[in-house]
């Protein structure tokens, strides 16, 4: 079990990534997607990973989708944040990756979070949270225990927009720009003045969501 005093903060996330290239950081965990030669192979990572998650008593959120495995590292017991357990397990599981062949392709990891215009979060947040079935987060943010449902977090502002719900994408920056080109093509209005990294982008009618180029809660609509 971690102690919250090895909770790391983002220079040190930064500093681990930087010895980690198959990984990104996301909302309080470290993710990846690998790409194996075969099905059968996929599942033989999954094994190992298993095996590691086991002998260290450490275990990630895993996600099976044909030849490629979707995997998340967080520390849980210290409130879903990263520490030095994560940075190790994602190490160990690179290295097994690439034993067995598997590219890693960690833009395909995408973080999909639901956010909620509001004068008062704590007024209606209890209500998500019964509804849904949710935990509450570290920042009064709600997410689902088992990792498979979206993230919901309140946006508490004077001036809430019409369309109270809207959703946020999250990349790592390196990996937006396809995205945004993609999406400015489609002729949605691109409006990038909210705050560094984040883009507001609006649909013919009106319905907005956020492509989050920088992790962190997204900006105020």
């Amino acid at each position: 079990m971690a102690a919250r005093d090895h909770i790391l903060t983002r220079l040190q996330i930064d500093d681990a990534l930087a010895g980690l290239p198959d990984w990104r950081y996301r909302l309080g965990g470290l993710v990846t997607v690998y790409k194996a030669p075969t099905a059968a192979a996929a599942l033989e990572l999954i094994a190992a990973v298993g095996r590691m998650a086991e002998e260290n008593n450490h275990h990630p959120d895993l996600d099976w989708r044909y030849n490629r495995v979707f995997i998340r590292f967080s520390s849980h017991d210290v409130g879903s944040e990263v520490t030095p357990r994560d940075v190790e397990a994602a190490a160990a599981v690179s290295e097994a990756a690439a034993g067995g062949g598997a590219q890693a392709e960690p833009g395909l990891y995408r973080t999909v979070e639901i956010g909620i215009d509001t004068v008062d979060a704590a007024e209606i947040s209890e209500v998500w949270r019964v509804a849904l079935g949710y935990r509450k987060g570290r920042d009064g943010d709600l997410a689902d225990p088992y990792g498979r449902g979206p993230g919901l977090w309140f946006q508490e502002t004077d001036t809430p927009s019409d369309n109270r719900l809207h959703v946020d994408i999250h990349r790592s920056k390196a990996e937006t720009a396809q995205a945004l080109e993609k999406t400015a093509a489609t002729g949605a209005s691109m409006n990038s003045d909210h705050a560094p990294g984040w883009v507001v982008v609006t649909d013919a009618q009106g319905n907005r969501l956020c492509l989050c180029t920088e992790e962190g809660t997204g900006p105020e609509l």
